[in-house]
């Protein structure tokens, strides 16, 4: 690499006169000193000329993955641990606790008869169901059962927790905001008094307020996130079932459907947006990127995706990310189902969000 080069890519801007910088040495050395610094040796590193990131295209094959969060349970108990969950680092982001830049994912799991403390938090988090049955999270003082597929709802600072009444292990994808609130210095988080939080609406009562494109008409819903916090995946799929019976496939997508906050139409939590979509069988989208990078976990079927310049096949829970500005194709093998989630909801209030159709 020529000292041009090098030069830019620590961050210079070109128009620099690189001979010139060792005569300025003693300047920066004392403008150091009341913590100033110049913006014209950085600012190539700031202000790229696209996204630049860390973040790898990667996938997580739950057949391998399985068997370490099953021994997780040999390994620490929830009252220990408080979530008994295997972070899923990107590998170009070690030791981050990040899947993505702006974004977590881990899988937890809960045993029969195990109960995941009640606390609160300021980051905001989703379920997605990956196995099991009978199960439940209480969320603000209402229990809903979760099974596969189930798209589950924690807003920022309400009181959760989790436990299993089944038969068998529990096992979900959480995602969560954190890194979102912590760059923005507003994180807060606390435990409740005892192991769960009381209960104090029926098992359905969101669903029954806001889940038939009705809404009581007394009911003032002053929050971003969505009221309904258990997307079933029956209702979920027989949408897209539908929705594939009648309207072109779309060429960069298949058919995919955005989950949606019933009192404003809206991303339904306002930092994630959340997706499921249908790949038929022998369908290819056509290249795409955006500059929200996404987490996709597969709920039915095989197929396969061209993420940059990896080439990843993939089945049922397995767990894959497209880093922002990255293109990739996706293919249904057979039919199948992906639920996927990213900051674009975030994107779109800073008017930052870009996508390109290939």
């Amino acid at each position: 690499m020529n000292e041009t080069a090098a030069a830019a890519s620590a961050g210079f801007v070109h128009t620099v006169n690189l001979a010139a910088e060792v005569g300025r040495s003693a300047f920066y050395e004392r403008a150091a000193a009341q913590h100033l610094a110049p913006l014209w040796r950085v600012l190539g590193g700031l202000v790229t000329d696209t996204p630049v990131t860390r973040c790898l295209p990667a996938l997580w094959r739950y057949e391998d993955v399985r068997p370490f969060v099953i021994e997780a349970c040999s390994q620490i108990s929830t009252a220990e641990a408080e979530r008994r969950v295997l972070v899923l680092e990107n590998p170009g982001l070690p030791g981050a606790s990040r899947i993505t830049q702006s974004l977590f994912a881990g899988l937890q799991i809960i045993l029969p008869g195990e109960v995941a403390p009640a606390h609160r938090h300021a980051a905001s988090a989703l379920r997605f169901i990956i196995e099991g049955r009978d199960a439940y999270t209480a969320v603000s003082g209402e229990r809903t059962t979760m099974q596969p597929g189930d798209f589950v709802i924690t807003p920022s600072m309400a009181w959760h927790d989790h436990g299993n009444v089944g038969d068998g292990p529990m096992v979900w994808l959480d995602g969560l905001d954190m890194h979102i609130v912590n760059l923005l210095g507003a994180s807060f988080r606390e435990g409740y008094p005892g192991p769960v939080q009381p209960l104090h609406r029926p098992e359905g009562a969101a669903m029954a307020e806001a889940g038939s494109n009705l809404l009581p008409v007394d009911q003032d819903y002053g929050s971003l996130n969505s009221p309904i916090f258990n997307y079933p995946y029956e209702r979920t799929r027989e949408a897209l079932d539908r929705l594939s019976r009648f309207r072109a496939i779309n060429a960069w997508h298949g058919h995919k459907m955005r989950y949606v906050n019933p009192v404003n139409g809206g991303w339904a939590m306002p930092t994630l947006a959340t997706w499921m979509q249908l790949l038929p069988q022998g369908f290819e989208t056509r290249p795409y990127r955006s500059t929200d990078g996404t987490v996709f976990t597969v709920v039915e079927g095989h197929g396969s995706s061209q993420v940059g310049d990896r080439h990843f096949e993939w089945g049922p829970h397995d767990i894959f990310v497209v880093p922002s500005w990255v293109t990739a194709r996706h293919s249904g093998h057979s039919d199948a189902v992906l639920f996927s989630y990213s900051d674009r909801a975030v994107q779109d209030k800073l008017d930052l969000f870009r996508e390109e159709q290939l």
